[in-house]
């Protein structure tokens, strides 16, 4: 997955993000990045509340578990999560690894 990288212990997500959307889901690649549509609009950081809590919902761990670390103002983010890369694709995308 080139969207998804291990960084020890934790993993590194590329996803692009599609705001304003009926509800949320992850809806699969983007080129190098996973699709996620969030229903919260991109006002005042709402889309990046509702994204760090869909994740954390999604993985079954805690919202200060996920970290946006790049992009906060664009489609396109990297974001930490502190569990491991194969756990992360099970839980998002149902894959086996």
């Amino acid at each position: 997955m080139t969207w998804l990288r291990a960084a020890g212990t934790t993993s590194e997500l590329s996803v692009h993000i599609q705001p304003g959307a009926a509800h949320s889901e992850v809806v699969g690649e983007h080129g190098e990045a996973l699709k996620i549509r969030l229903h919260a609009r991109p006002v005042e950081g709402a889309a990046n509340l509702a994204l760090i809590g869909f994740l954390a919902e999604r993985l079954g761990i805690a919202r200060t578990a996920v970290t946006i670390l790049r992009g906060e103002k664009s489609r396109r983010k990297t974001v930490r999560v502190d569990m491991a890369s194969d756990a992360v694709e099970r839980s998002l995308i149902g894959r086996q690894v």
